[in-house]
């Protein structure tokens, strides 16, 4: 239906999808009829189709299945400027009594039926827009030789830290969901180059904030001979390009959902972790050096810059074993974390790993990890090992940010938070 414009004018065409509307006018019956594609009105006058037909027409239920054949007619009044005066109607599949049909529900009542909900304009407007992200995202990656890999989702170790994992009986062995596939890219570069995936992450977390889900879409990215620096600007340059793609190829589904969007051009804010908790503590946020940013300190950050802003150089206590001590102050890591604005927060986090064997062994016992549930990854170190960088970009998080939704969980097909993991 997006396609029909004034060239199809006074052409027949056959038209199949759902009853969006449908009102009565005098002799004629009116039906907003959608696709997945976009909406167009048809209009059914008696005696302009066989008698039966037009009575079904008056019957049908919203979110009916029809196929409607017609004549595409010019008329402002209508949505688009254009409708089709239908010449036969065909009923699909009828619906009676669609459970969301009124116009107004709660959260709750939406979220139980989000397998129903997701056929609304505006939730159809947010996928696409999520699937024209992970185009443009693929697009990125293949220019700046990234090769796509698909890591394995059962693992035996944790990535991020025991406390939020899935654990599962995996025939007589515990395992658990992965919480990241980095260790795996890192394998992977040691072959391409440069590795990324996108696919789902899990994490156990109890959080119930507008930013977290218990399953995401996690876009990750390694690079071998890559510095923090250099992971930065490539970082920059990613989101950057994303939101310039999604925002000129999507403009109808961002005006569905009344959103102007401004894409951020590099380069970006960069600030330390040091200078992140001075503003914090400026705007009053109870936060004292080596304590990880809270939702709260990120935001007091973020509303300082109109782009996003990279804080680098956290304290090595609240960053995962794996990131490389800063040679020239070892209490904080060479990482970043990428905050985005409009409450958004971070939407990447990222940095240079440690590459030396003897200091990743220190460094996984100093978090009290068991060195043997690292063996494999180890060996990574073992083997012709080189300096490298890599990052995890949340997906639903960056589209939250470019919709201006509420939610994280408006940003994804059927979410999976702490208190629901059905439909």
């Amino acid at each position: 239906m997006a396609k029909i414009d004034s060239s199809f004018e006074g052409k027949l065409v056959r038209l199949r999808g759902w009853v969006y509307k449908r009102r009565d006018i005098g002799g004629a019956a009116f039906i907003i009829l959608r696709d997945g594609s976009g909406l167009i009105q048809v209009a059914f006058k008696r005696g302009s189709l066989p008698p039966e037909q037009y009575e079904t027409v008056r019957r049908v239920g919203l979110e009916s299945s029809c196929e409607v054949t017609g004549v595409v007619k010019s008329d402002p009044r209508a949505p688009g400027g254009l409708e089709v005066h239908a010449v036969s109607f065909r009923l699909v599949g009828d619906c009676k009594d669609y459970p969301i049909a009124k116009k107004k529900h709660g959260v709750e009542f939406l979220l139980d039926h989000r397998h129903l909900w997701i056929r609304s304009p505006k939730v159809a407007a947010v996928l696409r827009v999520r699937a024209e992200l992970l185009k443009a995202a693929r697009e990125w990656f293949e220019a700046h030789d990234y090769i796509e890999v698909t890591a394995p989702s059962i693992v035996t170790a944790a990535v991020e830290g025991g406390a939020t994992l899935f654990e599962l009986e995996y025939f007589g062995r515990k395992a658990y969901l992965t919480q990241s596939s980095q260790f795996y890219l890192e394998a992977a570069i040691f072959s391409l180059g440069r590795a990324y995936t996108i696919q789902p992450s899990f994490r156990a977390e109890k959080s119930r904030t507008r930013r977290h889900l218990t399953e995401f879409t996690h876009m990750e990215g390694e690079a071998a001979f890559m510095d923090l620096n250099q992971l930065m600007i490539e970082l920059e340059d990613l989101v950057s390009y994303m939101c310039r793609e999604v925002v000129e190829r999507r403009k109808r589904e961002l005006e569905e959902l009344g959103r102007r969007f401004t894409p951020p051009e590099p380069p970006f804010p960069r600030i330390s972790y040091d200078e992140a908790i001075e503003i914090a503590q400026s705007k009053g946020v109870p936060i004292e050096w080596g304590e990880d940013l809270s939702t709260e300190s990120e935001r007091a950050v973020s509303s300082e810059f109109e782009k996003p802003v990279l804080v680098h150089r956290y304290p090595r206590e609240v960053k995962a074993f794996y990131h490389k001590p800063d040679p020239e102050n070892p209490k904080v890591v060479l990482c970043t974390d990428m905050l985005a604005p409009e409450d958004t927060g971070e939407i990447i986090g990222g940095g240079q790993r440690i590459h030396d064997y003897q200091e990743l062994v220190k460094r996984i016992e100093e978090c009290g990890l068991d060195v043997e549930d690292y063996e494999w990854y180890l060996d990574l170190r073992r083997y012709g090992s080189v300096p490298h960088s890599g990052f995890g970009l949340g997906v639903e998080r960056v589209v939250k940010w470019i919709c201006g939704l509420s939610h994280v969980r408006e940003a994804t097909l059927i979410p999976r938070t702490p208190v629901r993991v059905y439909p």
